[in-house]
């Protein structure tokens, strides 16, 4: 689980000091919001390929 965690990082000079993934431009909220909506983990790699399948792990484990 720390693995996971380790992904999430927080940066004041990062989106506004959000939760984003390994300090891309890509929100925590983001991914959740996408879960929410009912996108599955293909269809969000597929749209941030720059993500892994662990970073939604993380996500959701944050």
């Amino acid at each position: 689980m720390a693995d996971l965690i380790e992904r999430i990082t927080v940066n004041p000079d990062l989106c506004n000091g959000k939760p984003t993934i390994r300090n891309k431009r890509i929100t925590v909220q983001t991914i959740l919001e996408h879960l929410a909506g009912g996108d599955d983990r293909k269809m969000i790699l597929f749209q941030f390929p720059s993500l892994e399948d662990a970073d939604i792990d993380a996500c959701i484990t944050y």
